[in-house]
């Protein structure tokens, strides 16, 4: 039985906004859904849209789940990722968005993204993302021109979480925007972690996410959810 495998699609850029905030991905965002699907036996491997070292935020001393992935082989893979268009998404199983605020500057309506994006969902696979991640899916069509998100339940950072964090960094409300584009947008109360599974789209609203989202995709590949 050959070993699962989840594309981690990760941000190059290391400042956002009219005041220049540094960021990045955030730490937890990576290092809690890969500790899920790594306990479940679960591959990852990283890309990013212009490959090497990516920019990171919010790494926390004190969390021994990020400390652990820190001193891990696959934080080392993760400083040489692979370029974007150099990876082939139907080579895994499914494709996961980490957040932080560096996916609104540079995988928000990146072609290269929304390529892999609808190519992913067109091949049956699962297409995960927590926090900013979803942004990703923005602009990405099916086949008749209806956004892929329309009529289906996600989640993603809330407009009440960014009102007290980036709202002046960033260039647009997350939730707005997935909600015009027709999402069936779900929140829970600011920082306290929540999952949205609807069929093969897996999303996690805020960084206290990581880790359910990342055993709802553990659960979902186990469960043949992504139909090759």
């Amino acid at each position: 039985m050959s070993v699962p495998y989840v594309l981690f699609v990760i941000t190059n850029a290391a400042v956002i906004g009219p005041h220049n905030r540094p960021t990045g991905f955030f730490f937890p965002e990576v290092s809690h859904p890969f500790d899920a699907l790594d306990d479940a036996g679960i591959a990852v491997e990283f890309a990013t849209p212009l490959g090497g070292k990516p920019p990171e935020d919010g790494f926390d001393a004190d969390d021994p789940a990020q400390v652990a992935f820190r001193g891990s082989k696959a934080y080392r893979r993760l400083a040489r990722t692979r370029k974007l268009s150099e990876v082939d998404v139907l080579d895994y199983d499914a494709v996961f968005f980490p957040g932080g605020l560096g996916p609104m500057v540079d995988i928000t309506g990146n072609p290269e993204v929304q390529s892999v994006v609808i190519n992913a969902w067109n091949a049956g696979m699962i297409v995960g993302a927590v926090c900013h991640g979803p942004s990703a899916f923005l602009g990405v069509t099916l086949d008749d021109g209806a956004p892929l998100v329309r009529g289906r339940k996600l989640t993603s950072f809330s407009a009440a979480e960014e009102e007290g964090y980036a709202a002046d960094d960033v260039p647009f409300d997350l939730e707005k925007a997935l909600r015009e584009e027709g999402a069936l947008y779900e929140a829970t109360d600011p920082w306290q972690p929540k999952v949205v599974v609807d069929g093969r789209l897996i999303t996690g609203q805020n960084p206290q996410s990581g880790t359910v989202v990342g055993e709802a995709l553990a659960d979902a590949i186990r469960h043949g959810v992504a139909e090759r």
